[in-house]
């Protein structure tokens, strides 16, 4: 049984590096810029829903941002610096760490969101919670690994 979990296991990693490696520049692009919207809609989203005190929808999103913000880290390989409209700015590479310690960052934050939002006494409390570890995050990301827009 253990060796068939450990074939199942290499197959997998083998397709799976196929496949991201099968990827065109445009697609990773494109995939990368998709992930970045997904989470700022969400974030106003989740902004709307905490102000009503639908913490249960926004705690969902939170979760789906915070697994989205993994995912990033993987959506900067070094082919991927220049066209298709990307506004990542040349640091990103230079500091890689940096900008993949920042996605985890928010990636955590989110998860730590799920729990700190029913436990805010006040709508104004719930915005100054998101504006630190939301919202403080993407402008962190955008006024340092960001093109100007």
């Amino acid at each position: 049984m253990i060796k068939i979990i450990k074939t199942i296991i290499i197959i997998f990693s083998l397709c799976f590096t196929f496949y991201a490696n099968a990827e065109t520049v445009e697609e990773i692009i494109k995939g990368r810029k998709a992930l970045f919207s997904k989470n700022y809609s969400s974030a106003k989203r989740v902004q709307a829903l905490s102000s009503k005190g639908e913490f249960e929808k926004a705690k969902k999103l939170m979760l789906k941002m915070s697994e989205n913000y993994k995912t990033l880290i993987n959506y900067f390989p070094d082919n991927t610096k220049e066209g298709f409209k990307t506004e990542a700015l040349p640091i990103i590479w230079e500091n890689k760490d940096e900008f993949n310690a920042l996605m985890t960052k928010s990636s955590n934050d989110m998860i730590k969101l799920t729990s700190i939002i029913e436990d805010t006494e006040s709508v104004d409390e719930v915005r100054a919670v998101l504006t630190k570890m939301m919202w403080g995050n993407c402008k962190a990301c955008h006024s340092k690994f960001r093109a100007p827009h």
